[in-house]
């Protein structure tokens, strides 16, 4: 092994061992409308401009420039924990380089303790509930570099700039109006830090293998620790190898983290086809938690050509057992 993957692989390993108090945060799927149609199945496929997120070695196997403007919306507001979130986003790649801006705004409303041994009716429900929310601006920079032959790592550097509001609150309202309350709360004071975010991708043939790290600093605004992540992936491209154009992919969360449902150690899958070359593409996953809620969420989602290089992204998302709902819209250009 070269002196190079030895440092890097060495560095990534003090940032996956460093531990501290998690709490919920963004996650790898609130971004990236063909990660999200995949079922977020994305951190070995990366190579658009989303990669800035899921994987910033991805950039390295993207056209000569990609860049996309979207916006993804998801809910869960059956029952407590309940949560809402929004993402704007803005990214360009054309590698080795890659800029990006993400916004995101996050509510959450805690658990609650009933009053009596029996199931606990709505104002028992709601009594001592809390709401939080966290509204964060992210600006990044995203280098490339080459390890060797088919194997690159990346690195986004980030500047964040988050406000946190927690209020504790006694009401009888409907999960779906605290949460309006909660992304109502006027806003504190601002700050900012730095973070990182690091990943690796090796190409061999059709099959790709990524392995991504994000919020390694856990950044915390207030009360609110945004969870350190690492997820790795596999994916196999029938177009390389071939075959016919669709690609399937897999990835699976190695370290368990803090959401607004509980922990979450994530499994997903999905696959990408274009059933007419860089015209038309569907897309289908699903993804499951395999610790704490044992919630699944399927997704589906499809890009159109509007003109060569000019794509029209969407996804959709639905949890049957939490009533997890999602969808987002964005239009890429790529070249």
């Amino acid at each position: 092994m070269n002196r190079s993957v030895s440092h890097f692989l060495a560095t990534f390993g003090v940032f996956l061992l460093l531990s501290s108090a998690p709490a919920a945060g963004q996650s790898f799927e609130s971004v990236g409308e063909r990660a999200l149609g995949m079922g977020g199945a994305f951190v070995a496929v990366a190579d658009d401009s989303s990669a800035t997120w899921w994987n910033p070695a991805g950039l390295a196997t993207g056209p000569f420039l990609d860049t996309s403007l979207g916006r993804v919306t998801g809910s869960a507001d059956s029952r407590l924990p309940a949560s809402r979130s929004g993402v704007w986003s803005f990214a360009l790649a054309t590698p080795p380089l890659g800029v990006s801006y993400y916004r995101l705004n996050i509510t959450e409303i805690g658990p609650f303790v009933p009053t009596g041994d029996s199931e606990a009716d709505r104002e028992d429900r709601a009594a001592g509930m809390g709401i939080r929310s966290l509204s964060v601006s992210q600006f990044g920079a995203t280098v490339l570099h080459t390890i060797t032959t088919g194997v690159n790592a990346g690195a986004t550097v980030k500047f964040l700039r988050g406000t946190a509001n927690v209020r504790q609150i006694d009401s009888s309202d409907e999960l779906s109006e605290l949460l309006d309350l909660g992304g109502n709360l006027e806003d504190g004071d601002g700050q900012g830090t730095v973070d990182l975010d690091l990943g690796m991708l090796a190409t061999v043939g059709a099959v790709r293998v990524g392995v991504s790290g994000r919020n390694l600093r856990q950044p915390k605004f207030g009360d609110i620790t945004m969870s350190r992540q690492v997820r790795a992936g596999i994916a196999f491209d029938g177009a390389a190898a071939g075959l016919s154009p669709l690609l399937v992919s897999l990835d699976a969360d190695l370290r368990r983290y803090v959401a607004a449902g509980g922990d979450r150690r994530v499994v997903a899958f999905g696959g990408e086809h274009w059933l007419r070359p860089r015209q038309f593409a569907i897309r289908g996953g699903a993804r499951f938690n395999t610790v704490g809620e044992q919630d699944r969420t399927v997704t589906g989602g499809a890009s159109i050509a509007v003109r060569p290089g000019l794509f029209v992204e969407g996804h959709a998302a639905y949890g049957s057992d939490t009533s997890e709902r999602g969808w987002g819209l964005a239009a890429r250009v790529s070249f």
